[in-house]
């Protein structure tokens, strides 16, 4: 058994336990407000960045799964941003806030790491992971991620059609995340950088929490609106 197996076990373990003690923005790639605060690369975090790599070698799996996070966040960025003006409840304005501060923060983790390792940065705002295909650049899609549909759907749904749309959709998304997660551990050599690792960790109980939340609060959403 490696010791790769066995922390993320003791992630998905620490996740489930959590969960049982507990009661429990107008298109792709529009720059969300604020926008994170972009990170230069410095000397000493480059020279940091290659002493972990001699302890715990980075691989290709991880600069992919810290390249395509970030425009996976910035999906989840625009939608949590439409709350406010599309006429969220309370409750759903209160988690996309919280989305929006904890996943712009996230997005400078994340290309920090990849600048500290020499590697292409995402801008941050675009929604989806951009690939070259035959001299052609493309957006490619995270999985979880809404399609160009969805997010129309999505921007122009108010009021109990938004808190519905949004809580489905973004179980959608979250549920994309942990699936990267879990395709990042099962990949031999990969999440050894420490960095890397953490953060998976965090992504992986952190939505595995809110998606617990959203389904709650997705039957209250339902149940009022089948009442007279």
């Amino acid at each position: 058994m490696t010791s790769r197996f066995i922390r993320f076990t003791a992630v998905a373990i620490a996740s489930a336990a959590f969960l049982a003690t507990s009661n429990v923005v107008a298109a792709q790639g529009m720059r969300p407000s604020p926008e994170p605060t972009a990170v230069l690369p410095n000397s000493a975090g480059v020279a940091r960045a290659k002493a972990d790599s001699l302890r715990y070698p980075y691989t290709a799996a991880d600069i992919e799964f810290m390249s395509g996070m970030i425009g996976h966040h910035a999906q989840a960025i625009v939608m949590a941003g439409w709350a406010p003006s599309h006429g969220a409840n309370a409750s759903i304005g209160r988690l996309a806030a919280r989305i929006i501060n904890a996943q712009q923060d996230e997005i400078v983790t994340m290309q920090t790491w990849l600048r500290d390792r020499h590697q292409p940065v995402p801008d941050g705002h675009t929604a989806g992971m951009l690939m070259v295909m035959d001299g052609v650049q493309h957006v490619m899609l995270m999985p979880g991620m809404l399609s160009e549909a969805q997010m129309k759907e999505l921007d122009q749904a108010r009021g109990a059609e938004f808190n519905r749309l949004f809580l489905t959709y973004m179980m959608q998304h979250h549920r994309g995340a942990v699936s990267m997660v879990k395709q990042l551990f099962e990949t031999y050599g990969a999440g050894q950088d420490e960095t890397v690792f953490k953060f998976a960790s965090d992504v992986n109980v952190d939505q595995t929490t809110e998606i617990a939340r959203m389904e709650k609060m997705l039957s209250a959403v339902l149940l009022t609106e089948r009442e007279p």
